[in-house]
């Protein structure tokens, strides 16, 4: 009975995670600057990926493949956002333009006060 009430959830997980990497590539292809397409990525490693890690911690329990994927899954999880700041603190300051919608940058303004 247990078993059944894991796997069934596993899946659920599962299908979560999977919809959030949907999302994620879906919005890789229609966002209109770098800025927004990593937003869109860093949801990927973040939501996407640790949905599955967690799907597979809650399939195969505590052995070694649930330990690894909690592993990867917190890794990811600490990692991506961090890493997605970074990129796009990089492509700010190299000088990669906002789509023409884009109306505000705080983040611009915040560079700008700091140089002076």
């Amino acid at each position: 009975m247990i078993n059944t009430f894991l796997n069934v959830l596993s899946d659920i997980v599962l299908l979560i995670g999977l919809f959030f990497v949907f999302l994620g590539m879906l919005g890789l292809l229609r966002l209109p600057d770098a800025y927004n397409r990593l937003h869109a990525t860093a949801k990927i490693g973040t939501l996407g990926a640790f949905g599955v890690m967690l799907s597979i911690v809650l399939r195969t329990g505590f052995s070694p493949l649930g330990v690894k994927a909690i592993a990867v899954g917190l890794f990811l999880l600490l990692t991506a956002p961090i890493a997605a700041h970074m990129i796009t603190r990089a492509a700010h300051r190299h000088g990669v333009g906002l789509c023409k919608e884009s109306v505000v940058d705080e983040y611009g303004k915040a560079c700008k006060l700091s140089k002076k």
